[in-house]
């Protein structure tokens, strides 16, 4: 299909460096495509880990299923009780009501590409990461549920102490 006309205008660019981003040096996240400006089709988030870094406790969310394409490093991820280890090049598909979580396997910075289906999860990253951001086995879980997440940091444990990361 050709575009022309007032339709043209509906094709748009994003200078990628502009994009929002939050988070801290070792865990930064930037906000590609955001569900406002896909109509809550989809979201694409840039995850960025430091060595060893975690991205999240143990979850699952009931609305969104995360696709996660490696770019650079090497990424962990473990799901309802498997492991792999994905690099460049490589998909990995993390399907809704499934408990998982990701983090960095390499000595390298990890940068993956998450394209979210619909939108939504990328809010909860987006609060996380403020000041005031409820990262706490406290109050983490009320948090979540307002996405249709939920959290688990005591299985969560094993994980961190076996490939010794932190978060």
């Amino acid at each position: 299909m050709i575009i022309t006309g007032a339709d043209a205008t509906s094709i748009r660019t994003k200078v990628l460096r502009e994009a929002y981003t939050t988070g801290r040096p070792h865990s930064l996240d930037r906000y590609l495509i955001e569900g406002g400006e896909s109509g809550g089709l989809v979201a694409l988030v840039e995850h960025n880990l430091g060595p060893h870094v975690l991205a999240a406790p143990l979850h699952r969310h009931s609305r969104e299923d995360e696709y996660s394409l490696v770019m650079e490093g090497r990424l962990g991820v473990f799901e309802d009780g498997a492991e792999v280890v994905a690099g460049p090049g490589e998909l990995v598909f993390k399907p809704r009501g499934r408990w998982h979580t990701f983090w960095n396997a390499g000595v390298e910075r990890l940068r993956i590409l998450e394209l979210i289906a619909p939108a939504g999860i990328e809010e909860l990253f987006r609060r996380l990461a403020l000041p005031e951001g409820e990262y706490n086995p406290e109050t983490l879980p009320a948090l979540a549920a307002e996405y249709g997440c939920d959290v688990d940091f005591e299985a969560t444990m094993p994980l961190i102490e076996r490939h010794k990361l932190t978060f």
